[in-house]
């Protein structure tokens, strides 16, 4: 507990920090509730109406169902665990889990909760994680550099990982949350990372780890990211929105073009994608963290 305390004052203090169908509201729900205490903070879309959420307070994984709501427990937690960033592979059905303060990238199965593997990443806050074709990449929040997982054209982890030292333009701010969410361009050859610290969005090179700021029109504290085309959406957790970011043809910069947000957000950190819609988890990081704090999954409509 005295781990988890001190990651809920860290955030809070750093606040200012196969195609689905479409979600539409009055067939899906604007709002899925979660496991009272489970505090949240990742989340990931997988096959059909899938949904998972990951819990800072134990490492519990819990999986439901976008239409009915319905969901429980896939991979129980444990003390001293931690679940921060998720994605999913669609080609081995698995989740990749940042694991945080623990170190460590664990891939379990999407169906069962088995742990599939698990990979030593090194000291600092493994923060989140984006899977393309032939790796999963993660970031360390408090040490500037990110991590590359090999994997085979099964998905299945296939190598050790490689450290990437992020350099160029990137700003490392020293006691703060710098390297949070990662996407990926299609084609996997271009990460985007958000600097939350720095108020910066980069794209990055994964072989080298050059990093070039993104030149927006106004700043984001971006945390999770989900890219579409060439429109990205960034998650302003402490501003209860989602910045929704035109980006130029060569990602060299971008414009705010709208915010999406919800009367039902209370500090959204990171999204996924379901058709027509963004479903977010709130972190409530302004709230005590207890066995009994409600917490929940908030749908909204993206443009």
């Amino acid at each position: 507990m005295r781990r988890l305390a001190f990651l809920v004052a860290l955030l809070a203090g750093l606040m200012t920090v196969a195609a689905p169908a479409a979600a539409r509201s009055g067939v899906y729900p604007d709002v899925i509730p979660l496991p009272d205490g489970f505090f949240p903070e990742g989340i990931a879309v997988g096959t059909g109406n899938n949904v998972y959420a990951g819990s800072l307070a134990n490492g519990a994984i819990w999986k439901g169902d976008l239409r009915s709501g319905a969901g429980d427990i896939l991979v129980p937690g444990t003390e001293g665990g931690i679940t921060v960033g998720l994605a999913f592979d669609d080609r081995s059905g698995n989740l990749f889990v940042a694991g945080g303060p623990t170190g460590t990238a664990t891939v379990y199965d999407g169906n069962t909760g088995a742990t599939v593997d698990q990979v030593n990443l090194g000291g600092g806050f493994i923060n989140d994680v984006i899977v393309t074709r032939t790796a999963a990449y993660f970031t360390n929040s408090f040490v500037p550099e990110i991590y590359e997982v090999p994997l085979d054209n099964r998905g299945g982890v296939d190598g050790p990982a490689r450290t990437i030292a992020l350099s160029g333009d990137f700003t490392f701010v020293p006691g703060g949350f710098n390297a949070n969410g990662i996407e990926a361009t299609p084609d996997g050859g271009t990460l985007i990372l958000a600097g939350s610290a720095a108020a910066e969005l980069y794209t990055v090179e994964p072989a080298t780890g050059v990093a070039t700021v993104i030149e927006l029109d106004v700043p984001v504290t971006g945390d999770g990211l989900v890219l579409l085309g060439r429109t990205l959406y960034a998650n302003e957790n402490s501003l209860n929105r989602i910045a929704v970011i035109d980006l130029s043809a060569d990602l060299s910069s971008g414009t705010v073009v709208e915010y999406l947000t919800s009367d039902a957000y209370d500090v959204p950190t990171t999204s996924a994608r379901f058709g027509s819609s963004l479903y977010a988890v709130n972190a409530k990081f302004g709230t005590p963290a207890t066995p009994t704090t409600p917490y929940e999954i908030v749908r909204v409509d993206r443009n």
